[in-house]
């Protein structure tokens, strides 16, 4: 992913009529997105209390990651710090650190799951998600006993307050941080562009994700796909876990600039066209050269709608994408 922060740094810093609404954005979609995430992982501790079993928490689980996928690429802010973006979501797993770390813990019974100061101990290869999502849905966890039942309550409670910070952080503090970028006072956003500049990151840099992670990493090379390396392939949601990732990156971009946008919009829609003609929940298919060629196709639209990002609305807006986290540089 190298040469995506040369593709950052096309986006010029010039100073353009259009703005951010800033205020909107945090109203109508960040607010709202991490309290309803809350509440879903809300949900889940609370089922998971009263019936542990795979077939009673599954419905909970997924409505809990469908609510992650709405802000998942909002990398910045309270989900920042301590690493709770990281808890709630450690993935790629290119070590195998969750099976592995799930194992120990139910090997050893570790009590370290008695308590909610323990079990926020514990790796983060073995919280959030993903880690839920082996004792739901991978065979070597789905047959454990009571102490499997009782991780999996912990990690759901754990997940519930740590969502809870997040939000409450928003909140209290956070979205009046954003919102007053460029006040006297705030030392977090020295002026609006900066606040700007953390959306228009987040924009970019979430397409980036789909495109090179979600798509690229099952799809390996020609010669070698991977379609066991695709995110959450277990629970057969690789496919759904692009298209929602999608939909809320397109309405981002929408709110992003008060101003048309005509390339942008229509290189989400040919994006999110070709997401939905697709068939294949887990991308096992980029294992044949057809389907193959229908991932490389939606990859390269997703590459093309940052395209149209970059070279449309950062402009436009007077602010560049600056570092790529994921970059790796």
């Amino acid at each position: 992913m190298r040469h995506v922060a040369k593709l950052l740094a096309a986006a010029l810093l010039l100073t353009g009529p259009a703005r951010a609404d800033v205020s909107t954005l945090i109203d109508r979609q960040i607010l709202p997105g991490y309290a309803a995430f809350a509440e879903e992982t809300h949900v889940l501790a609370q089922t998971a209390v009263a019936d542990c079993s795979r077939r009673s928490l599954r419905p909970s689980w997924n409505a809990t990651f469908d609510a992650w996928l709405r802000v998942s690429h909002l990398n910045f802010g309270p989900v920042a710090e301590q690493g709770r973006s990281v808890i709630v979501a450690f993935w790629p797993d290119s070590r195998g650190a969750t099976p592995a770390t799930l194992a120990r813990l139910i090997a050893d019974a570790d009590p370290i799951i008695e308590s909610a100061a323990g079990t926020a101990q514990i790796s983060v290869a073995a919280r959030g998600l993903f880690a839920l999502e082996y004792l739901l849905y991978d065979p070597r966890f789905t047959e454990g006993g009571q102490y499997t039942c009782d991780l999996i309550r912990a990690l759901t409670s754990d997940l519930a307050d740590v969502a809870e910070h997040i939000d409450t952080a928003w909140q209290k503090e956070f979205a009046e941080t954003l919102r007053s970028a460029g006040a006297a006072g705030n030392s977090t956003y020295l002026t609006p562009r900066e606040a700007q500049q953390a959306l228009f990151t987040a924009l970019v840099t979430g397409l980036e994700f789909n495109a090179d992670q979600r798509l690229g990493r099952p799809m390996g090379s020609f010669e070698r796909p991977r379609p066991k390396r695709a995110e959450a392939w277990r629970s057969a949601r690789s496919l759904r876990n692009v298209t929602l990732s999608l939909a809320a990156l397109r309405d981002l971009a929408a709110g992003l600039l008060d101003a048309p946008t005509p390339a942008t919009d229509a290189a989400f829609e040919r994006a999110i066209r070709l997401v939905a003609a697709l068939e294949d929940p887990t991308f096992a298919e980029v294992a044949t050269p057809q389907g193959r060629v229908r991932v490389e196709a939606l990859q390269q639209a997703i590459h093309g709608a940052r395209d149209a990002v970059l070279e449309e609305i950062g402009p436009e807006l007077g602010v560049s994408a600056g570092f790529n986290a994921a970059d790796g540089d």
